[in-house]
């Protein structure tokens, strides 16, 4: 292993680095994964042989405390999202959260704090902010091509009742269901693509029971600075769909499966119901891209497109939209 690679370990490993972060790594040209714990030690065991993984740590704080470990990379559930930083973060190590950051933006805001005062490197997984349709969207939108934005639109759908991590319908480990989950996601992806922040919120949800203990379904009315009117919708009882469409006062800009890794996707530029321009961009690389410029942040090469700061404000979106949706009222961003 040359030492130009960062060394990553995937601390809280499970179905979505299996899924997902494997593949990264072995494409990454800057970042290699070198080792990892779970909590399921048998099965850490078994995914170490499996993937080649050179470390099976015993404990969190022998991942955080190893010399072979530059960046931990944490993907446990919600709740232990802020003591895992703080583990890494007394350790000196750089730091690379999963979303959503945090159970609520207090905690993220700590979390931040934690990471500023250690003086260490501490990133946001928001891993869309690297994939080249939102990046394609973000550069028509500044160089005008649709007018003034004002109103968008991101969605996420997925089948939770057959997903894997049976965490995430626990609200004692899980910030939320698709709200938290998937909607953070939209709510980042809006913020980045037109570069405006989110002021206030109204929330609209549905449980599939009433003694469910999170939201199924759920629709987010936001303010946005800048004049604009943004929804967020999420599911997780429908099919796979993502969908991320801007409307300007001079054209609209759509990308069907916008947030969509697994398949080419198209973005469509219209004026006046016309289609002027489709760009055809693929989003495979997305979470290579995303380890890769954290990665060269680390070498202070860059800087990382979703810092651990910024993540508090999608976290403080996110209570504002719980809020709302538990008072019926619209609730201010803080």
């Amino acid at each position: 292993m040359s030492h130009s690679q960062v060394r990553f370990a995937i601390l809280g490993f499970g179905h979505h680095a299996i899924r997902r972060l494997l593949p990264a790594f072995r494409r990454a040209e800057h970042s290699t994964l070198t080792g990892l714990w779970r909590r399921d030690q048998a099965a850490a065991a078994k995914n170490a042989a499996e993937h080649n993984i050179p470390h099976n740590f015993s404990t969190r704080e022998e991942l955080c405390a190893s010399p072979d470990v530059d960046v931990v990379f944490i993907t446990s559930p919600d709740a232990m999202h802020k003591d895992d930083l703080l583990l890494a973060a007394a350790h000196g190590k750089a730091v690379l959260c999963e979303k959503p950051l945090a159970m609520n933006a207090a905690e993220a805001a700590a979390m931040a704090a934690a990471a500023k005062k250690a003086g260490i490197l501490y990133g946001s997984g928001q891993n869309f902010r690297y994939n080249h349709t939102l990046d394609w969207m973000r550069e028509q939108i500044a160089a005008g091509r649709i007018g003034h934005p004002q109103l968008a639109h991101a969605q996420y759908c997925y089948p939770a009742q057959q997903a894997p991590r049976r965490w995430i319908a626990d609200p004692t480990l899980a910030c939320g269901g698709p709200i938290a989950d998937v909607g953070v996601h939209c709510i980042d992806a809006l913020r980045y693509v037109l570069g405006e922040e989110v002021t206030s919120i109204t929330t609209l949800a549905y449980k599939d029971q009433p003694t469910d203990l999170v939201e199924a379904t759920a629709t987010l009315q936001m303010e946005m600075t800048n004049n604009i009117l943004a929804n967020v919708t999420a599911s997780a009882r429908a099919p796979y769909r993502t969908l991320v469409e801007v409307v300007g006062s001079e054209g609209a800009l759509t990308a069907e499966s916008g947030l969509t890794v697994d398949r080419p996707v198209d973005v469509v530029l219209r004026r006046a119901g016309e289609v002027i321009e489709t760009k055809t961009l693929n989003n495979d690389d997305g979470y290579v891209r995303m380890l890769d410029s954290f990665s060269r942040a680390f070498r202070a090469q860059e800087t990382y497109r979703a810092s651990g700061e910024d993540g508090v404000l999608n976290m403080r979106a996110l209570d504002a939209a719980y809020k709302s949706w538990h008072s019926g009222a619209r609730e201010k961003v803080s």
